[in-house]
């Protein structure tokens, strides 16, 4: 079973709510028509209801028939949501009159509708940056008891199935993260370890990647991976996990048998930790097009309620894995 189908199923199996704020937008108007028609997620897009109709049949003759609409100006629960703004920003002193403004962006409107519970997650993206995104969501949301660091990860799945497993990888953090300490390195490190083990169904083999193995290199960088592998090793000993490691290393036994004999991860690592987010963001770009692997995300991990960005340059069918992937970690979640 392929990875996305296996994720859908399981979301099909206990249906979670996701919001779509860019509701007008027809690349999320499409894959709202999509989710809806297989059935494993609700979908609620926020705006008035007679200019979504229209967009959808504009963009495609898309069906969203069957989506939750809700409009800002006539919510039933505007009041509420403005005064739970206000109290969770309360240390900045907002005020309702504020809180109206800041609400007026649907970015910030989903988010709440997520804290309320009227959606399980939100999807966005597609025309705004990662800052945006993330800002409501860092504010609002927050991160769970105990993870500072959120962090994103994608699967990869390519046709090389001699690496990872059975071709099943996870890279992370390609898209937050900008240059991570050591202490953060460690949390993107084991919160990955646990999403590689929810989502692809296997133990993760952690690799705390370098452009050096066990002290070939002696370099600031390389300190700041060795620390972070320390770090996180005393905080989740149960993780196999070592570092630092390159990446030939990593994934391919004959490499990691001569450079780290005896490593419980070199040459069969299935999850990749980037030192930075320039190695993560270049990374699984170059295996996405040289390699032509399936590239499953970004998802947001370490965050107490789902909330995933998009690629600008994204397609339909791009946000639709991703909307399967945020039910399934409202799942999570909810256990």
């Amino acid at each position: 079973m392929d990875f996305l189908k296996s994720i859908k199923e399981k979301a099909r199996a206990a249906k979670k709510t996701i919001v779509l704020p860019e509701s007008l937008e027809k690349r999320n108007l499409e894959a709202a028509a999509t989710t809806l028609k297989e059935g494993f997620a609700d979908i609620v897009l926020i705006g008035n209801r007679e200019e979504i109709t229209k967009a959808a049949q504009e963009a495609g003759g898309f069906d969203v028939s069957g989506a939750t609409i809700i409009d800002p100006e006539n919510y039933d629960r505007y009041d509420e949501m403005i005064a739970l703004f206000c109290e969770l920003r309360k240390k900045k002193g907002v005020t309702p009159e504020q809180a109206k403004k800041i609400l007026a962006d649907p970015l910030y409107f989903g988010v709440m509708l997520v804290k309320m519970g009227v959606a399980d997650g939100m999807v966005s993206g597609a025309t705004h940056p990662t800052a945006d995104v993330m800002r409501p969501a860092l504010q609002i949301i927050k991160t769970k008891p105990g993870i500072k660091t959120a962090s994103t990860f994608f699967v990869m799945c390519c046709d090389k199935k001699e690496f990872g497993d059975d071709g099943v990888l996870m890279f992370a953090d390609c898209t937050l993260n900008q240059f991570p300490d050591s202490q953060q390195l460690a949390e993107i490190a084991v919160t990955t370890a646990d999403s590689y083990a929810a989502f692809c169904d296997n133990e993760a083999r952690v690799a705390m990647l370098s452009h050096s193995t066990k002290g070939s290199a002696s370099h600031e960088m390389v300190d700041k991976v060795v620390n972070a592998t320390k770090i996180a090793q005393e905080m989740r000993p149960d993780i196999k996990l070592d570092g630092e490691l390159q990446l030939d290393a990593a994934i391919v036994p004959s490499v990691g048998n001569q450079k780290a004999p005896g490593s419980p991860v070199a040459g069969k690592a299935n999850v990749l930790v980037f030192p930075d987010i320039d190695a993560g963001n270049i990374g699984y770009k170059l295996v996405q097009r040289f390699a032509g692997a399936e590239a499953y995300g970004p998802i947001i991990q370490g965050l107490a309620k789902p909330v995933n960005d998009l690629s600008r340059g994204c397609f339909a069918n791009d946000i639709v894995a991703v909307i399967a992937m945020t039910a399934f970690e409202a799942q999570l979640i909810a256990e």
